[in-house]
Protein backbone atom coordinates (compact mmCIF):
# COMPACT_ATOMS: atom_id res chain seq x y z
CA UNK A 1 0.00 0.00 0.00
CA UNK A 2 1.28 3.46 -0.90
CA UNK A 3 0.74 6.29 1.56
CA UNK A 4 0.49 9.80 0.17
CA UNK A 5 2.41 12.48 2.01
CA UNK A 6 0.14 14.85 3.92
CA UNK A 7 0.79 17.78 1.60
CA UNK A 8 -0.18 15.64 -1.41
CA UNK A 9 -3.37 14.28 0.11
CA UNK A 10 -6.51 15.28 -1.81
CA UNK A 11 -8.32 15.51 1.54
CA UNK A 12 -6.37 18.64 2.32
CA UNK A 13 -7.97 20.50 -0.56
CA UNK A 14 -11.52 19.29 -0.05
CA UNK A 15 -11.73 19.74 3.74
CA UNK A 16 -13.61 22.65 5.30
CA UNK A 17 -11.53 25.66 6.37
CA UNK A 18 -11.58 24.53 10.01
CA UNK A 19 -10.27 21.09 9.05
CA UNK A 20 -7.59 22.63 6.85
CA UNK A 21 -6.45 24.63 9.85
CA UNK A 22 -5.93 21.42 11.80
CA UNK A 23 -3.72 19.81 9.18
CA UNK A 24 -1.98 22.93 7.90
CA UNK A 25 1.80 22.67 7.56
CA UNK A 26 3.64 25.95 7.20
CA UNK A 27 6.51 26.20 4.78
CA UNK A 28 7.84 29.31 6.55
CA UNK A 29 7.38 30.65 10.06
CA UNK A 30 4.82 33.40 10.59
CA UNK A 31 5.86 36.84 11.81
CA UNK A 32 3.81 36.96 15.01
CA UNK A 33 5.54 39.88 16.74
CA UNK A 34 7.76 42.71 15.45
CA UNK A 35 11.41 41.87 15.01
CA UNK A 36 12.65 45.38 15.90
CA UNK A 37 12.27 47.44 19.09
CA UNK A 38 9.85 50.33 19.38
CA UNK A 39 11.02 53.83 18.56
CA UNK A 40 9.84 57.15 19.99
CA UNK A 41 6.24 57.90 19.04
CA UNK A 42 5.37 54.26 18.34
CA UNK A 43 3.37 51.58 20.12
CA UNK A 44 2.27 47.97 19.64
CA UNK A 45 -1.12 47.14 18.20
CA UNK A 46 -3.13 44.18 16.97
CA UNK A 47 -3.55 43.48 13.28
CA UNK A 48 -6.59 41.37 12.46
CA UNK A 49 -6.98 39.89 8.96
CA UNK A 50 -10.65 39.15 8.34
CA UNK A 51 -9.79 37.29 5.13
CA UNK A 52 -8.05 34.57 7.17
CA UNK A 53 -10.31 34.18 10.23
CA UNK A 54 -12.44 31.01 10.16
CA UNK A 55 -14.27 31.60 13.44
CA UNK A 56 -12.72 28.63 15.23
CA UNK A 57 -12.31 30.62 18.50
CA UNK A 58 -8.94 29.12 19.31
CA UNK A 59 -7.92 32.66 20.26
CA UNK A 60 -10.77 32.87 22.79
CA UNK A 61 -9.83 29.58 24.43
CA UNK A 62 -6.14 30.48 24.52
CA UNK A 63 -6.89 33.86 26.10
CA UNK A 64 -9.09 32.33 28.80
CA UNK A 65 -6.50 29.67 29.60
CA UNK A 66 -3.71 32.24 29.74
CA UNK A 67 -5.63 34.53 32.10
CA UNK A 68 -7.60 31.98 34.11
CA UNK A 69 -11.00 33.42 33.20
CA UNK A 70 -14.30 31.53 33.50
CA UNK A 71 -15.97 30.47 30.26
CA UNK A 72 -18.55 33.28 30.31
CA UNK A 73 -15.91 36.03 30.50
CA UNK A 74 -14.02 36.54 27.25
CA UNK A 75 -11.33 39.19 26.99
CA UNK A 76 -11.07 38.22 23.33
CA UNK A 77 -14.31 37.59 21.48
CA UNK A 78 -15.28 36.38 18.03
CA UNK A 79 -18.24 38.03 16.36
CA UNK A 80 -19.94 37.36 13.06
CA UNK A 81 -21.11 39.58 10.20
CA UNK A 82 -23.10 38.59 7.14
CA UNK A 83 -24.68 40.11 4.06
CA UNK A 84 -25.46 39.71 0.39
CA UNK A 85 -28.35 37.96 -1.34
CA UNK A 86 -28.80 34.35 -2.36
CA UNK A 87 -26.85 32.81 -3.92
CA UNK A 88 -24.15 35.45 -3.43
CA UNK A 89 -24.06 35.64 0.36
CA UNK A 90 -21.11 36.35 2.62
CA UNK A 91 -20.22 35.58 6.21
CA UNK A 92 -17.09 36.79 7.94
CA UNK A 93 -15.71 36.75 11.47
CA UNK A 94 -14.29 39.37 13.81
CA UNK A 95 -11.75 38.45 16.47
CA UNK A 96 -11.32 41.38 18.84
CA UNK A 97 -9.49 41.95 22.10
CA UNK A 98 -8.57 45.31 23.57
CA UNK A 99 -7.76 47.89 20.92
CA UNK A 100 -5.24 49.73 23.13
CA UNK A 101 -6.67 53.00 21.93
CA UNK A 102 -4.80 56.25 21.51
CA UNK A 103 -7.40 57.94 23.76
CA UNK A 104 -8.71 55.03 25.87
CA UNK A 105 -12.14 55.87 27.27
CA UNK A 106 -11.75 53.25 30.02
CA UNK A 107 -8.69 55.08 31.34
CA UNK A 108 -10.32 58.51 31.10
CA UNK A 109 -13.39 57.49 33.10
CA UNK A 110 -11.80 55.38 35.85
CA UNK A 111 -12.25 57.08 39.25
CA UNK A 112 -9.40 55.18 40.95
CA UNK A 113 -6.82 55.41 38.15
CA UNK A 114 -6.71 51.62 37.79
CA UNK A 115 -5.81 52.01 34.10
CA UNK A 116 -2.45 53.09 32.74
CA UNK A 117 -1.19 53.37 29.18
CA UNK A 118 2.34 52.02 29.19
CA UNK A 119 4.61 54.84 27.93
CA UNK A 120 6.94 52.38 26.17
CA UNK A 121 4.62 49.85 24.54
CA UNK A 122 1.33 51.80 24.42
CA UNK A 123 -0.49 48.84 25.97
CA UNK A 124 -3.48 49.80 28.16
CA UNK A 125 -3.01 47.89 31.42
CA UNK A 126 -5.58 47.43 34.18
CA UNK A 127 -4.65 46.98 37.85
CA UNK A 128 -6.95 44.58 39.67
CA UNK A 129 -5.44 45.71 42.97
CA UNK A 130 -6.49 49.33 42.41
CA UNK A 131 -9.93 48.47 40.98
CA UNK A 132 -12.96 48.92 43.25
CA UNK A 133 -15.41 47.24 40.86
CA UNK A 134 -17.49 50.35 40.07
CA UNK A 135 -17.88 49.11 36.47
CA UNK A 136 -17.79 52.66 35.10
CA UNK A 137 -15.19 51.62 32.53
CA UNK A 138 -17.57 48.97 31.17
CA UNK A 139 -19.99 51.79 30.31
CA UNK A 140 -17.29 53.96 28.73
CA UNK A 141 -15.76 51.48 26.27
CA UNK A 142 -17.57 51.34 22.92
CA UNK A 143 -16.15 47.87 22.24
CA UNK A 144 -17.24 46.28 25.53
CA UNK A 145 -13.65 45.33 26.31
CA UNK A 146 -13.52 45.71 30.13
CA UNK A 147 -15.66 43.00 31.71
CA UNK A 148 -16.80 42.71 35.29
CA UNK A 149 -16.05 39.51 37.18
CA UNK A 150 -18.64 39.22 39.99
CA UNK A 151 -16.72 36.45 41.71
CA UNK A 152 -13.63 38.62 42.12
CA UNK A 153 -15.46 41.94 42.42
CA UNK A 154 -13.18 43.64 39.89
CA UNK A 155 -13.01 44.36 36.18
CA UNK A 156 -10.54 42.68 33.82
CA UNK A 157 -9.44 43.15 30.23
CA UNK A 158 -6.97 42.13 27.54
CA UNK A 159 -3.48 43.52 28.17
CA UNK A 160 -1.90 42.11 24.99
CA UNK A 161 -0.14 39.56 27.20
CA UNK A 162 2.44 42.28 27.83
CA UNK A 163 4.46 39.97 30.09
CA UNK A 164 4.85 37.54 27.20
CA UNK A 165 5.75 40.37 24.84
CA UNK A 166 8.53 41.49 27.18
CA UNK A 167 9.95 37.95 26.87
CA UNK A 168 9.78 38.11 23.05
CA UNK A 169 6.79 35.75 23.02
CA UNK A 170 3.58 36.32 21.08
CA UNK A 171 0.34 36.89 23.02
CA UNK A 172 -1.69 33.75 23.62
CA UNK A 173 -4.35 34.62 21.04
CA UNK A 174 -1.74 35.34 18.37
CA UNK A 175 0.17 32.14 19.01
CA UNK A 176 -2.99 30.02 19.03
CA UNK A 177 -4.53 31.23 15.76
CA UNK A 178 -4.13 28.40 13.22
CA UNK A 179 -4.72 30.70 10.24
CA UNK A 180 -2.44 33.56 11.22
CA UNK A 181 -5.34 36.00 11.34
CA UNK A 182 -3.96 37.89 14.37
CA UNK A 183 -0.54 39.49 14.69
CA UNK A 184 1.25 42.20 16.64
CA UNK A 185 2.70 45.10 14.72
CA UNK A 186 4.10 48.57 15.32
CA UNK A 187 2.19 51.77 14.61
CA UNK A 188 3.32 55.38 14.54
CA UNK A 189 0.86 57.13 16.83
CA UNK A 190 0.96 60.55 15.16
CA UNK A 191 0.42 59.10 11.68
CA UNK A 192 -2.37 56.81 12.90
CA UNK A 193 -4.11 59.67 14.70
CA UNK A 194 -4.34 61.52 11.36
CA UNK A 195 -5.80 58.54 9.50
CA UNK A 196 -7.29 55.64 11.43
CA UNK A 197 -9.91 54.46 8.93
CA UNK A 198 -8.30 51.00 8.89
CA UNK A 199 -9.62 50.51 12.43
CA UNK A 200 -13.21 50.49 11.17
CA UNK A 201 -15.01 47.38 9.95
CA UNK A 202 -18.58 46.10 9.61
CA UNK A 203 -19.82 44.95 13.00
CA UNK A 204 -17.50 47.30 14.91
CA UNK A 205 -18.29 50.66 16.54
CA UNK A 206 -16.62 53.64 14.94
CA UNK A 207 -13.00 54.18 15.91
CA UNK A 208 -13.82 57.86 16.45
CA UNK A 209 -14.88 57.30 20.05
CA UNK A 210 -11.38 56.48 21.37
CA UNK A 211 -9.15 56.11 18.26
CA UNK A 212 -8.73 52.34 18.23
CA UNK A 213 -5.28 51.23 17.07
CA UNK A 214 -6.31 47.77 15.84
CA UNK A 215 -5.78 47.52 12.07
CA UNK A 216 -8.34 45.40 10.26
CA UNK A 217 -7.71 43.92 6.82
CA UNK A 218 -11.05 43.52 5.05
CA UNK A 219 -11.90 41.10 2.23
CA UNK A 220 -12.35 42.53 -1.25
CA UNK A 221 -15.82 43.04 -2.75
CA UNK A 222 -17.68 43.13 0.54
CA UNK A 223 -21.47 42.99 0.29
CA UNK A 224 -22.89 46.52 0.68
CA UNK A 225 -25.33 45.36 3.37
CA UNK A 226 -22.76 43.43 5.39
CA UNK A 227 -23.62 43.81 9.08
CA UNK A 228 -23.86 42.13 12.45
CA UNK A 229 -25.78 38.85 12.72
CA UNK A 230 -27.14 39.64 16.20
CA UNK A 231 -29.12 42.69 15.10
CA UNK A 232 -32.41 41.12 16.25
CA UNK A 233 -31.03 39.65 19.46
CA UNK A 234 -31.21 42.60 21.88
CA UNK A 235 -31.56 41.91 25.58
CA UNK A 236 -32.27 44.29 28.50
CA UNK A 237 -29.20 45.37 30.44
CA UNK A 238 -28.54 44.92 34.15
CA UNK A 239 -30.79 47.16 36.34
CA UNK A 240 -28.07 48.12 38.90
CA UNK A 241 -30.55 48.36 41.78
CA UNK A 242 -28.21 50.14 44.25
CA UNK A 243 -27.75 52.90 41.69
CA UNK A 244 -31.49 53.09 41.00
CA UNK A 245 -32.09 53.66 44.71
CA UNK A 246 -29.19 56.07 45.18
CA UNK A 247 -30.01 58.27 42.20
CA UNK A 248 -33.72 58.67 42.91
CA UNK A 249 -33.39 59.24 46.66
CA UNK A 250 -30.40 61.57 46.31
CA UNK A 251 -32.25 63.68 43.76
CA UNK A 252 -35.33 63.72 46.02
CA UNK A 253 -33.16 65.02 48.87
CA UNK A 254 -31.57 67.73 46.73
CA UNK A 255 -35.01 68.95 45.67
CA UNK A 256 -36.24 68.81 49.25
CA UNK A 257 -33.36 70.84 50.66
CA UNK A 258 -33.73 73.48 47.94
CA UNK A 259 -37.42 73.77 48.85
CA UNK A 260 -36.56 74.01 52.56
CA UNK A 261 -33.96 76.69 51.89
CA UNK A 262 -36.47 78.79 49.95
CA UNK A 263 -39.16 78.26 52.60
CA UNK A 264 -36.70 79.26 55.32
CA UNK A 265 -36.84 82.90 54.27
CA UNK A 266 -40.47 83.16 55.45
CA UNK A 267 -40.96 80.38 58.03
CA UNK A 268 -39.62 79.66 61.48
CA UNK A 269 -36.85 77.10 61.82
CA UNK A 270 -39.02 74.89 64.03
CA UNK A 271 -41.45 74.36 61.15
CA UNK A 272 -38.71 73.03 58.91
CA UNK A 273 -36.56 70.90 61.16
CA UNK A 274 -38.50 67.62 60.85
CA UNK A 275 -38.42 67.76 57.07
CA UNK A 276 -34.73 68.70 57.14
CA UNK A 277 -33.81 65.83 59.44
CA UNK A 278 -35.86 63.36 57.36
CA UNK A 279 -34.20 64.57 54.15
CA UNK A 280 -30.76 64.35 55.77
CA UNK A 281 -31.42 60.79 56.91
CA UNK A 282 -32.54 59.77 53.43
CA UNK A 283 -29.46 61.37 51.88
CA UNK A 284 -27.18 59.42 54.22
CA UNK A 285 -28.98 56.16 53.49
CA UNK A 286 -28.85 56.68 49.72
CA UNK A 287 -25.14 57.52 49.70
CA UNK A 288 -24.39 54.50 51.86
CA UNK A 289 -26.48 52.25 49.62
CA UNK A 290 -24.50 53.35 46.56
CA UNK A 291 -21.44 51.44 47.82
CA UNK A 292 -23.41 48.20 47.40
CA UNK A 293 -22.93 48.61 43.66
CA UNK A 294 -19.17 48.28 44.08
CA UNK A 295 -17.47 44.93 43.75
CA UNK A 296 -15.13 45.97 46.58
CA UNK A 297 -17.14 48.42 48.75
CA UNK A 298 -14.47 48.47 51.46
CA UNK A 299 -12.30 50.43 49.03
CA UNK A 300 -14.96 53.03 48.19
CA UNK A 301 -12.77 55.74 49.72
CA UNK A 302 -10.47 55.50 46.69
CA UNK A 303 -13.14 56.86 44.37
CA UNK A 304 -11.94 60.48 44.49
CA UNK A 305 -8.52 59.78 43.00
CA UNK A 306 -9.66 60.59 39.46
CA UNK A 307 -11.01 64.11 40.02
CA UNK A 308 -9.10 65.49 37.04
CA UNK A 309 -11.01 63.44 34.49
CA UNK A 310 -13.65 61.13 36.03
CA UNK A 311 -17.22 62.31 36.54
CA UNK A 312 -17.70 59.52 39.06
CA UNK A 313 -14.99 61.01 41.27
CA UNK A 314 -16.61 64.42 40.91
CA UNK A 315 -20.00 62.96 41.85
CA UNK A 316 -18.52 61.48 45.02
CA UNK A 317 -16.96 64.83 45.92
CA UNK A 318 -19.99 67.01 45.21
CA UNK A 319 -22.49 64.69 46.91
CA UNK A 320 -20.19 64.45 49.94
CA UNK A 321 -20.12 68.25 50.08
CA UNK A 322 -23.91 68.24 49.73
CA UNK A 323 -24.28 65.82 52.64
CA UNK A 324 -21.95 67.92 54.81
CA UNK A 325 -23.68 71.19 53.96
CA UNK A 326 -27.10 69.59 54.45
CA UNK A 327 -26.01 68.37 57.88
CA UNK A 328 -24.91 71.90 58.83
CA UNK A 329 -28.17 73.37 57.50
CA UNK A 330 -30.27 70.82 59.42
CA UNK A 331 -28.27 71.47 62.58
CA UNK A 332 -28.87 75.21 62.33
CA UNK A 333 -32.60 74.58 61.92
CA UNK A 334 -32.63 72.13 64.82
CA UNK A 335 -30.80 74.39 67.28
CA UNK A 336 -31.98 77.73 65.92
CA UNK A 337 -28.50 78.89 64.99
CA UNK A 338 -27.89 81.88 62.72
CA UNK A 339 -26.60 81.56 59.16
CA UNK A 340 -29.16 79.03 57.98
CA UNK A 341 -29.84 80.90 54.73
CA UNK A 342 -26.15 80.83 53.78
CA UNK A 343 -25.94 77.14 54.71
CA UNK A 344 -29.07 76.47 52.67
CA UNK A 345 -27.55 78.21 49.66
CA UNK A 346 -24.37 76.11 49.89
CA UNK A 347 -26.48 72.97 50.27
CA UNK A 348 -28.52 73.83 47.18
CA UNK A 349 -25.43 74.64 45.16
CA UNK A 350 -23.66 71.41 46.13
CA UNK A 351 -26.81 69.39 45.45
CA UNK A 352 -27.26 70.84 41.97
CA UNK A 353 -23.59 70.18 41.23
CA UNK A 354 -24.04 66.61 42.46
CA UNK A 355 -26.99 65.97 40.13
CA UNK A 356 -25.03 67.45 37.24
CA UNK A 357 -22.06 65.16 37.94
CA UNK A 358 -24.39 62.16 38.31
CA UNK A 359 -25.90 62.87 34.90
CA UNK A 360 -22.51 63.25 33.23
CA UNK A 361 -21.46 59.81 34.46
CA UNK A 362 -23.99 58.34 32.06
CA UNK A 363 -23.51 60.75 29.15
CA UNK A 364 -20.97 58.53 27.39
CA UNK A 365 -20.63 57.69 23.69
CA UNK A 366 -20.67 53.97 24.35
CA UNK A 367 -24.28 54.20 25.63
CA UNK A 368 -26.04 56.20 22.87
CA UNK A 369 -29.45 56.30 24.60
CA UNK A 370 -27.80 58.04 27.56
CA UNK A 371 -25.62 60.30 25.43
CA UNK A 372 -28.01 63.25 25.23
CA UNK A 373 -29.45 66.16 27.16
CA UNK A 374 -32.42 63.99 28.07
CA UNK A 375 -30.33 62.36 30.79
CA UNK A 376 -29.72 65.69 32.51
CA UNK A 377 -33.38 66.68 32.06
CA UNK A 378 -34.58 63.39 33.54
CA UNK A 379 -32.38 63.68 36.63
CA UNK A 380 -33.32 67.29 37.39
CA UNK A 381 -37.01 66.60 36.74
CA UNK A 382 -36.89 63.87 39.40
CA UNK A 383 -35.52 66.37 41.91
CA UNK A 384 -38.17 68.95 41.02
CA UNK A 385 -41.00 66.41 41.15
CA UNK A 386 -40.12 64.56 44.36
CA UNK A 387 -38.33 67.17 46.51
CA UNK A 388 -41.14 69.72 46.91
CA UNK A 389 -43.75 66.94 47.16
CA UNK A 390 -41.77 65.37 50.02
CA UNK A 391 -41.63 68.70 51.86
CA UNK A 392 -45.34 69.25 51.23
CA UNK A 393 -46.10 65.86 52.78
CA UNK A 394 -44.09 66.61 55.94
CA UNK A 395 -44.92 70.26 56.61
CA UNK A 396 -48.58 71.22 57.03
CA UNK A 397 -49.75 74.48 55.61
CA UNK A 398 -46.91 75.12 53.16
CA UNK A 399 -47.67 77.53 50.31
CA UNK A 400 -49.41 76.15 47.23
CA UNK A 401 -46.35 77.13 45.22
CA UNK A 402 -44.48 74.15 46.71
CA UNK A 403 -47.02 71.70 45.31
CA UNK A 404 -47.09 73.56 42.00
CA UNK A 405 -43.31 73.18 41.76
CA UNK A 406 -43.76 69.43 42.13
CA UNK A 407 -46.41 69.43 39.40
CA UNK A 408 -44.01 71.36 37.16
CA UNK A 409 -41.45 68.63 37.82
CA UNK A 410 -43.96 65.98 36.81
CA UNK A 411 -44.76 67.85 33.59
CA UNK A 412 -41.06 68.27 32.84
CA UNK A 413 -40.48 64.56 33.39
CA UNK A 414 -43.36 63.64 31.10
CA UNK A 415 -41.99 65.90 28.36
CA UNK A 416 -38.49 64.45 28.81
CA UNK A 417 -39.69 60.84 28.66
CA UNK A 418 -41.95 61.41 25.66
CA UNK A 419 -39.35 63.42 23.76
CA UNK A 420 -36.67 60.83 24.44
CA UNK A 421 -38.84 57.99 23.16
CA UNK A 422 -39.67 59.88 19.97
CA UNK A 423 -35.97 60.62 19.46
CA UNK A 424 -35.05 56.96 19.94
CA UNK A 425 -37.79 55.63 17.66
CA UNK A 426 -36.92 57.98 14.80
CA UNK A 427 -33.20 57.26 14.86
CA UNK A 428 -31.43 55.14 12.24
CA UNK A 429 -28.65 54.17 14.67
CA UNK A 430 -28.84 50.51 15.67
CA UNK A 431 -28.43 51.13 19.40
CA UNK A 432 -30.97 53.97 19.60
CA UNK A 433 -33.55 52.16 17.52
CA UNK A 434 -33.06 49.01 19.60
CA UNK A 435 -33.66 50.96 22.82
CA UNK A 436 -36.99 52.20 21.45
CA UNK A 437 -37.89 48.65 20.39
CA UNK A 438 -37.21 47.41 23.92
CA UNK A 439 -39.46 50.11 25.39
CA UNK A 440 -42.23 49.42 22.87
CA UNK A 441 -41.80 45.64 22.97
CA UNK A 442 -40.52 43.60 25.89
CA UNK A 443 -40.68 46.55 28.32
CA UNK A 444 -43.86 48.03 26.89
CA UNK A 445 -46.14 47.35 29.88
CA UNK A 446 -43.67 48.93 32.31
CA UNK A 447 -43.08 51.93 30.06
CA UNK A 448 -46.81 52.59 29.61
CA UNK A 449 -47.27 52.20 33.37
CA UNK A 450 -44.45 54.68 33.88
CA UNK A 451 -46.05 57.35 31.71
CA UNK A 452 -49.59 56.74 33.01
CA UNK A 453 -48.53 56.87 36.64
CA UNK A 454 -46.52 60.02 35.98
CA UNK A 455 -49.59 61.74 34.53
CA UNK A 456 -51.93 60.56 37.28
CA UNK A 457 -49.82 60.91 40.41
CA UNK A 458 -47.34 63.56 39.33
CA UNK A 459 -49.71 65.99 37.64
CA UNK A 460 -53.48 65.29 37.71
CA UNK A 461 -54.15 64.30 41.33
CA UNK A 462 -51.98 67.02 42.97
CA UNK A 463 -53.74 69.67 40.83
CA UNK A 464 -57.34 68.47 41.08
CA UNK A 465 -57.68 67.29 44.68
CA UNK A 466 -57.91 69.25 47.92
CA UNK A 467 -57.51 66.20 50.15
CA UNK A 468 -54.13 66.23 51.96
CA UNK A 469 -54.01 62.46 52.39
CA UNK A 470 -54.69 61.93 48.69
CA UNK A 471 -51.88 64.33 47.79
CA UNK A 472 -49.55 62.45 50.14
CA UNK A 473 -50.59 59.13 48.57
CA UNK A 474 -49.90 60.62 45.14
CA UNK A 475 -46.37 61.49 46.31
CA UNK A 476 -45.76 57.87 47.37
CA UNK A 477 -46.95 56.63 43.99
CA UNK A 478 -44.88 59.26 42.18
CA UNK A 479 -41.83 58.08 44.14
CA UNK A 480 -42.50 54.49 43.08
CA UNK A 481 -42.92 55.70 39.50
CA UNK A 482 -39.50 57.40 39.57
CA UNK A 483 -37.94 54.16 40.79
CA UNK A 484 -39.60 52.44 37.83
CA UNK A 485 -38.35 55.14 35.48
CA UNK A 486 -34.77 54.80 36.70
CA UNK A 487 -35.02 51.02 36.35
CA UNK A 488 -36.09 51.50 32.71
CA UNK A 489 -33.23 53.98 32.26
CA UNK A 490 -30.72 51.24 33.01
CA UNK A 491 -32.30 48.20 31.39
CA UNK A 492 -33.42 49.83 28.12
CA UNK A 493 -30.02 51.20 27.11
CA UNK A 494 -28.35 49.27 24.27
CA UNK A 495 -24.57 49.63 24.44
CA UNK A 496 -22.20 49.90 21.56
CA UNK A 497 -20.28 46.65 21.16
CA UNK A 498 -18.71 44.39 18.60
CA UNK A 499 -21.02 42.06 16.70
CA UNK A 500 -21.74 38.93 18.71
CA UNK A 501 -21.59 35.34 17.52
CA UNK A 502 -24.64 34.00 15.67
CA UNK A 503 -25.23 31.21 18.18
CA UNK A 504 -24.35 32.19 21.74
CA UNK A 505 -25.93 31.18 25.02
CA UNK A 506 -24.68 34.33 26.74
CA UNK A 507 -24.21 37.92 25.65
CA UNK A 508 -20.76 37.95 27.18
CA UNK A 509 -19.59 34.60 25.90
CA UNK A 510 -17.94 34.26 22.51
Amino acid sequence: MTTLPLMDSPLLYTAAPAMRALVQIETSPRQLIPSRPLETGEQYRFHFDMTKCIGCKCCVVACNEQNGNPAELNWRRVGEVEGGYYPHTQRHYLSMGCNHCVEPSCLIGCPVEAYTKDPVTGVVVHSADACIGCQYCTWNCSYGVPQYNPERGVVGKCDMCHNRLSDDMAPACVAACPEGAIAIEIVNIAEWRRDYLSANAPGLPSADDSISTTRVTLPENLAPDLGRVDINRVEPEHPHWPLVFMLVVTQLCVGAFIALWLLGFNRAAADLKIAALASLALAGISLGASTMHLGRPVHAWKAMRGLRRSWLSREVLTLSLFAGAAGAFAGMLLFGLPGRNAAGFVTALAGLAGITCSAHIYIVRARPAWFSGYTIAEFFATALLLGPAFVHALIPGVPAAVLLASVAGGAAQLIAQSGKFLWLSRSEAFELRSSSLLLSGRLRALFVMRLGSLIAFGIVIPVTTASPWLVDAAFVMALADEFLGRYLFFVSVVPKNIAAAFASSSRRAA
